[in-house]
């Protein structure tokens, strides 16, 4: 099944077009993204597999014009990889926030439109950009079968004391407000790839993902399923990102709203897009710019990569008491796979655990691969993470169960 997977961003489509033939038996045909959306000058990637990427710089109104190049690109006479639009057997697409309507992958319909719509409160910076890419795919073409995947499903098996928040009862059933967690689809991914790799029993297993990047989340999961994760409500909850603040006690908000003379919005603004990395270092949101700033001394840039790594042992450590024990903990993201200066730092904070270190393998830069030797009582894995083909995946098994 030709499946075209996409992933929109408020000024960015993300996309790739694989060939589905099993659950692990696919061929990558192409691949590439649409930047700077809505902005004077954007830029359209494009890669066919095996063969060179093809960048281009032109104007891109809307996420509509940019399906349009998208579309045109796969079916191009001489560098497309498709005869014409009609070869796209359905596409997928990544959703971030579904609430507790969704606990798995949807067709899309108009009620399930409805729901991402609602849910643009609890992800107002990605659901809306969402919604753009399906009703763009639905102008361009329309009787092609659509399907989301959520960020938030995979989370849905926590019990109630672990996503609700203290506040009162009414708050819940009025306007939702609970913990709903993300990037579950790439926990999801990385623990059952994690899990193949180490030899461990996915349904008799206690494993925490630490997925780490410009946005980061840990998840405890036992036997399968999910019982806690770090982020909560919206995205913002959890440890030190790229730009968001992370955890904060609460009453610092009203604190300097009143001080600083800020409205609500604006207060959101500096939570989400001025904190984390980018607030504490002064200078940028992006982990490698901030490497190179530390390993030259920069006192802000070591505080950041220490405040970091002290979060996530904090939250390693606060799920190996939930489950009574671990047995695996996985790294992916951008910084959890590139990073192994930082794997070694929070990995010899854990000997407590029985954990034995690979220093060799683990500063060798490979993927997929264990990081602790063969003795110790805990392992710990760099996983590639791939939510692409977790959404490729759903959608071939909803769009084929329609046919059958």
């Amino acid at each position: 099944m030709i499946i075209l997977v996409i992933n929109c961003g408020s000024s960015s489509i993300k996309y790739q077009l694989l060939d589905m033939k099993g659950d692990d038996v696919y061929d990558l045909i192409a691949k590439g993204i649409v930047e700077k959306i809505g902005l004077p000058s954007g830029i359209f990637q494009y890669a066919p597999a095996g063969k060179d990427k093809i960048v281009t710089e032109l104007p891109i109104a809307d996420h509509k014009v940019g399906m349009e190049l998208v579309l045109n690109a796969l079916t191009d006479k001489e560098t497309g990889v498709l005869e014409s639009v009609e070869d796209i057997e359905a596409v997928g697409h990544r959703v971030v926030h579904g609430g507790e309507y969704f606990s798995g992958s949807a067709l899309v319909n108009e009620d399930v439109m409805e729901k991402i719509q609602i849910c643009c409160d609890f992800a107002p910076l990605h659901n809306p950009a969402h919604i753009l890419g399906i009703r763009a795919v639905q102008a361009v073409i329309p009787s092609v079968p659509q399907v989301v995947t959520f960020d938030t499903a995979f989370h849905q098996t926590m019990l109630p004391h672990a996503y609700m928040y203290a506040l009162p009862y009414e708050y819940y059933e009025k306007y939702g407000v609970r913990r709903y967690g993300a990037h579950g689809t790439s926990h999801q991914f990385v623990s059952q790839k994690g899990a193949k790799l180490a030899g461990v029993d996915l349904e008799n297993s206690k494993i925490i993902t630490c997925h780490l990047g410009n946005g980061s989340s840990i998840t405890a999961i036992q036997n399968g399923k999910v019982v806690d994760t770090t982020m909560g409500f919206t995205p913002l909850e959890g440890m030190i990102m790229g730009t968001r603040c992370g955890n904060i006690d609460a009453n610092i908000v009203p604190y300097l709203m009143k001080k600083e003379n800020l409205t609500p919005d604006e207060m959101t603004t500096i939570m989400n897009k001025k904190s984390g990395f980018l607030g504490l270092s002064g200078k940028s949101s992006d982990a490698r710019d901030l490497n190179v700033l530390a390993s030259e001394g920069d006192p802000k840039a070591k505080l950041v990569f220490k405040k970091l790594t002290f979060d996530i042992i904090k939250n390693i450590g606060m799920f190996v008491a939930e489950m009574n024990g671990v047995d695996l903990i996985l790294f992916t993201g951008g910084i959890g796979e590139n990073n192994p200066r930082l794997r070694r730092r929070i990995c010899e904070n854990l000997t407590y655990l029985g954990l034995q270190f690979d220093y060799d393998v683990n500063a060798s830069g490979q993927k997929d691969v264990m990081i602790t030797l063969p003795e110790s009582a805990v392992k710990a894995a760099v996983i590639c993470t791939d939510e692409e083909l977790v959404i490729a995946r759903d959608t071939m098994h909803i769009v084929s169960s329609l046919e059958d």
